[in-house]
């Protein structure tokens, strides 16, 4: 008995050792049934005994050192990679950071609108550009950037603005009208002040900017500056818990999950706002698990090194709301200037909130392009503003009802919509700055530009080549055009156009494109002659004849006019005002080509080019900028004044760069600079440009010269009035033939152009030495008939030794328009000249 209790003992020892040395075999006899349990237990054995090798030997792999030492040595390792990439972030964020974040572009503004005692205005015109820079209109104007027009006065509640000679602060100011003429302006200072003033000026426009290659631009805000229901609605819609996590949000993350599972779409977004920041402003928009695991962890490190407000300050100024054509819109500053063309401080709480909303998805919450989205945003946003308590019901109900509006006039007008004179700023500036300056530095501007007249003169330029084309049998869109509008007064270009299509910005024909100028020339050759005033006076005759003109190892030359005829004898004034070839090549013959080659010089044209014959009838290549600048040496009166469109260049704190002072030199003498523009007055009186007259209201005493080239291929005209000068060019770039003369190609865009801009009275300087002299409308002396006679301003030594009986000598006062104009006679006398039969008179 006790033998077999020993013996039952020692196996149950026995079982227990196996049991411990092979767990799956005591499970296995376990399962077992009572009646086979040895057959059953020598298979479980079998079956048991390879498993067991192999778990065995597992563990021993993973018991092994050689598994331990490795394992160890590539945590080890994959631990220092991660540091290091950590490290490197982190020397990332911070140079990055606390350098300059950002390549800040030049930003390029318009000419501010001046108001003045005496001015006459359109009040159309006024309210157009305080519309364009974001004034709105008010029953009263206790906020900044409002306006009210009443019968007799204009109120405007005007912004603080750095101009380039001082800091203007904001103030009220009181313009009252007699009619449409300034009679009075007084200022009122946010102090309560008050005072007359004669001169005020409104602060510019923002209308380009020299971007940097990634054509990013943007208006940097400080964080004090931003109105705090901005930042509430950025909190709300974007990142609830910004002022609680610590760059990343596990919470919001997990969330976002779940709706998104839920919805069987992406409807909400998991990152904080920190995240954001370093997607846009370190990393590449790649959906890849590098690249999030690679913005989570910078979000962290971003977190450690800098303060909530320097993230929130850096993200306000780097997020992306826009594109205008190539140039990408950052930042809420330029955000609220493209929007609604308001500094960012003047929008209330439904702008603000819509300027949130954009964030999720520029283009497809873009209120100009998709306003019924942009509209169910904006009203999301203000909703979540509700909830997280920020806004009250009364605020959340005002804002949902308020009509979405964006400043549809800031749009027309928005940047970069004036190609052609952008690049003439351009290349203003690379005379003075580096190219990296200009797209890194965040310079500020202010050039001559007059919105105004630029939208005029392009409007101008579009509808009268459509209608040269329709009129003429032209295919439509085969003629160009160039033109440019400068200030008489100081040079400044006011308008340039280089394209038919006004936003093109290829080839600028305004600044390359240089065609021969034909007959726009000839009034160079007839200034040099009038400056020899013992020999020629307006008076005197000049041969119209044939003429053949050698010249050496070419063939000869033999100009002829345009209508093919032969005009005989002519006086001077009328040899220009009709633009007779053979009578200008005789009379530049006479002086020679060389003296006018000087002339040509002296007024401004500093290009090279040859003093051949040819030279007297425009055989010179020019721009529209090179005749201009030609001209205004004679609409100035005499002085020649160095083309600009830049007054002034500011560094990004607003401290003065550069400045482009007035630099005159009188290359004209006062009188003689009267006779040439009076014959130019006559070309547009009676002359090759009579036509451009129709259409104007009142007598502006304007002065102008038709030009066109062999066979048609170049139609110009340039002309002027006491304060603007036009140039237009109308051709083809292929330089084929168009069958337009100046007359009845450019010089219809210039009548169409000054017609809408607010012109002076041309009015000439008095000089004593001019007189008015009365002298025969032929030169046939033998008629002794006063009523055959006109009187033209002379200077005292180009006075005949013969005068008219009849004549008085008197002072000529070139602005007065009895002794200015000759008068017409009656028809019965047009026949009995020759010469009244050619001129009409």
């Amino acid at each position: 008995m006790s033998q077999k209790k020993t013996r039952k003992k020692s196996a149950q020892r026995a079982g227990k050792k196996a049991t411990a040395k092979n767990p799956s075999a005591a499970t296995t006899r376990r399962s077992l049934s009572a009646g086979g349990r040895r057959k059953k237990k020598r298979a479980s054995k079998q079956s048991s005994y390879k498993p067991a090798t192999a778990s065995t030997g597992g563990f021993k792999f993973l018991n092994s050192e050689f598994f331990k030492f490795w394992s160890l040595r590539l945590l080890i390792t994959g631990f220092v990679v991660f540091l290091g990439f950590t490290a490197y972030l982190d020397i990332k964020i911070r140079k990055q950071f606390e350098g300059q974040k950002w390549a800040l572009p030049a930003h390029v503004y318009t000419r501010p609108m001046e108001f003045y005692q005496g001015q006459n205005i359109d009040r159309e015109v006024i309210r157009a550009e305080l519309d364009e820079l974001g004034y709105q209109a008010r029953e009263d104007i206790d906020r900044v950037g409002s306006y009210r027009f009443t019968v007799d006065r204009i109120e405007i509640h005007q912004r603080k603005f750095r101009f380039w000679d001082v800091l203007q602060d904001q103030q009220k100011l009181l313009i009252s009208l007699d009619q449409n003429r300034i009679s009075a302006i007084r200022v009122t200072n946010a102090d309560g002040s008050s005072f007359n003033t004669e001169i005020v000026r409104l602060e510019p426009r923002l209308f380009g900017s020299v971007s940097p290659l990634s054509h990013e631009d943007r208006s940097l805000l400080m964080l004090e500056d931003v109105p705090p229901a901005l930042i509430d609605a950025l909190i709300a819609i974007e990142d609830r818990q910004f002022y609680t996590h610590f760059g990343i949000n596990p919470v919001g993350i997990a969330r976002a999950m779940v709706k998104n599972l839920s919805a069987g779409r992406v409807v909400q977004g998991g990152s904080t706002l920190t995240q954001q920041l370093v997607k846009n402003y370190y990393l590449s928009a790649d959906r890849t698990f590098k690249r999030k695991l690679t913005e989570m962890i910078m979000a962290v490190l971003l977190e450690m090194h800098y303060s909530k407000e320097e993230i929130l300050q850096a993200y306000l100024n780097e997020v992306y709301l826009s594109q205008a054509g190539n140039r990408a819109i950052h930042g809420f500053a330029l955000g609220s200037q493209a929007f609604f063309g308001r500094p960012l401080h003047e929008l209330d709480l439904p702008e603000l909130a819509m300027l949130a909303g954009i964030i999720k998805g520029p283009s497809y919450y873009n209120p100009i392009k998709n306003p019924l989205r942009a509209k169910e945003r904006r009203d999301l946003v203000l909703k979540t503003m509700l909830e997280q308590g920020s806004i009250d019901q009364a605020q959340y109900a005002a804002g949902i009802a308020t009509e979405l509006k964006v400043n549809t006039a800031a749009e027309q007008a928005a940047p970069l919509s004036y190609p052609a004179f952008m690049g003439f700023v351009r290349e203003n500036l690379q005379d003075d700055y580096h190219q990296e300056d200009l797209l890194n530095d965040g310079l500020q501007i202010h050039t001559t530009l007059n919105p105004r007249i630029q939208q005029t003169l392009e409007r101008s330029t579009r509808d009268e080549l459509n209608a040269i084309e329709n009129r003429k049998g032209i295919e439509s869109g085969t003629l160009q055009v160039a033109a440019v509008v400068i200030r008489t007064d100081n040079g400044e270009v006011a308008a340039m156009v280089g394209d038919r299509k006004s936003t093109y910005s290829g080839f600028n024909r305004a600044l390359h494109a240089r065609r021969p100028v034909g007959s726009l020339l000839k009034p160079f050759v007839y200034l040099t002659a009038l400056e020899m005033p013992q020999s020629y006076s307006l008076a005197t005759p000049v041969d119209d004849f044939a003429i053949t003109v050698s010249q050496k190892g070419s063939p000869d030359w033999q100009p002829k006019n345009y209508d093919g005829e032969e005009h005989g004898p002519v006086m001077l004034i009328d040899a220009l005002a009709h633009s007779y070839n053979l009578a200008t090549v005789q009379l530049g013959m006479q002086l020679g080509v060389g003296r006018v080659g000087q002339t040509i010089r002296r007024l401004g044209y500093q290009r090279s080019f040859s003093e051949l014959p040819s030279l007297l009838l425009g055989a010179v290549p020019m721009s529209v900028l090179d005749v201009g600048q030609l001209y205004l040496s004679l609409a100035s009166g005499g002085f020649k004044t160095p083309i600009k469109g830049i007054r002034s260049v500011l560094s990004k704190e607003d401290e003065p760069l550069a400045r482009y002072p007035l630099a005159i030199e009188q290359v004209v003498e006062p009188q003689f600079n009267n006779l040439i523009i009076y014959a130019l007055q006559e070309v547009v009186r009676k002359g090759t440009a009579r036509g451009v007259l129709n259409g104007f209201r009142h007598d502006y005493g304007l002065a102008g010269k038709t030009g066109t080239t062999d066979d048609y291929r170049d139609s110009w005209f340039a002309g002027f009035s006491g304060n603007y000068l036009t140039v237009v060019w109308v051709g083809r770039d292929d330089n084929q033939p168009t069958g337009l003369t100046g007359a009845s190609g450019a010089a219809r865009i210039w009548s169409k152009s000054m017609q809408q801009m607010p012109l002076q009275r041309l009015e000439l300087p008095y000089h004593e030495d001019v007189v008015a002299q009365r002298v025969y409308y032929s030169l046939d002396f033998a008629q002794q008939d006063c009523s055959l006679s006109r009187q033209l301003p002379m200077l005292v030594a180009s006075l005949p030794l013969e005068s008219l009986p009849c004549a008085e000598l008197m002072q000529y006062d070139p602005n007065d328009d009895e002794k200015k104009h000759f008068q017409p006679l009656p028809r019965k006398q047009q026949k009995k000249s020759f010469w009244q039969r050619i001129f009409g008179q």
